[in-house]
């Protein structure tokens, strides 16, 4: 009798927390919401989260905030967020660098990305370039190879910080090409871009977002994209690939908030995440910008942050990549 009025109890309990998560969804929002980004302003990740913060305002009718919390690749932004209450209130504008992050600091870090965090939503795939400065005399990747073989510790790689995509797609780079370039991490894309037009640094393996407009001016050449396939931003830019065989890695970005945050209010914000990814006007500053939209399921972004994890790790590994 008293095992049964234990499970009983249980069952009511499991109950009551449904009901209270849905009641929880339905009043929500009633306050401003944060989107927390873990680089500065001005680059590819707080472009993306201001261009949805503006669609969820008139969504949700409260104001998203975008908060900047850079550092460490994004990992100061993540621990801020995961400590944060449950209550959907506070999400991370996550990138390929958290995944990415699990196994360069292995050991390093007061939380685990995948375990403490619940997914929400996509948002943007985006591939790199490999882009130098003007002064470099490469115009393909073969040539870019040889003129680095050639000076050996001499050309410095600029990288949107230590772990990001930007820095371990230059590793990967490195490893595969068989070349030695001097990695130099900054806060953010738009600082190293910044840098890169001036001459402080000879190449950069950017994200296209942050250099698209500088390839445009004619301020950067770009010799290359990090994906199979040409990017629709950069149609006469090769893929690396066809120069390095086995070359591929690409930028993406999505939505996580605190592990415990009710299903139901996860569901809500996916839902009005994925509106404003399909919303033209958004789909088309994306793309003018050289982003895909990035839709998901909370699930399915569940898998892909778990594959992108495995992913990255192996890569890390290979390339012996460390942050400095």
């Amino acid at each position: 009798m008293r095992l049964l009025l234990r499970i009983l109890a249980v069952s009511l309990i499991g109950v009551l927390a449904v009901f209270a998560g849905v009641a929880q969804a339905q009043d929500f929002p009633n306050r401003p919401i944060r989107l927390v980004v873990g680089f500065p302003p001005g680059g590819p990740t707080d472009l993306y989260a201001r261009l949805v913060a503006e669609f969820l305002s008139q969504s949700v009718r409260q104001p998203v905030v975008v908060e900047n919390k850079p550092g460490a690749g994004s990992n100061i932004a993540a621990e801020q967020v995961i400590k944060s209450p449950p209550d959907g209130y506070t999400l991370l504008v996550c990138a390929s660098a958290n995944t990415i992050n699990t196994t360069l600091y292995a050991g390093r870090l007061a939380f685990d990305f995948a375990a403490d965090t619940a997914p929400v939503a996509g948002l943007a795939s985006v591939p790199n370039v490999l882009v130098v400065h003007p002064s470099v005399p490469a115009r393909t990747v073969a040539e870019f190879i040889a003129y680095a073989k050639a000076h050996p510790g001499k050309i410095n790689m600029a990288s949107s910080g230590s772990g990001t995509t930007p820095h371990l797609t230059g590793e990967l780079f490195k490893s595969m090409a068989g070349v030695d370039l001097v990695h130099v991490p900054y806060r953010g894309s738009a600082p190293g871009v910044a840098d890169l037009v001036a001459g402080q640094v000879q190449v950069m393996f950017s994200d296209v977002t942050a250099a698209i407009a500088q390839i445009r001016a004619g301020t950067l050449r770009p010799l290359g994209v990090t994906t199979k396939e040409r990017a629709q931003a950069l149609p006469h830019v090769p893929p690396i690939a066809e120069t390095v065989p086995g070359y591929e890695g690409f930028a993406w970005f999505g939505f996580v908030v605190p592990k415990g945050t009710p299903p139901a209010v996860v569901e809500r914000l996916n839902r009005e995440i994925n509106a404003a990814l399909a919303d033209p006007k958004v789909k088309g500053r994306l793309a003018d910008i050289g982003a895909t939209p990035l839709v998901f399921t909370p699930a399915e972004f569940g898998s892909f942050i778990r594959a992108e994890t495995e992913k990255w790790a192996k890569v890390v590994k290979a390339s012996g990549a460390k942050v400095e």
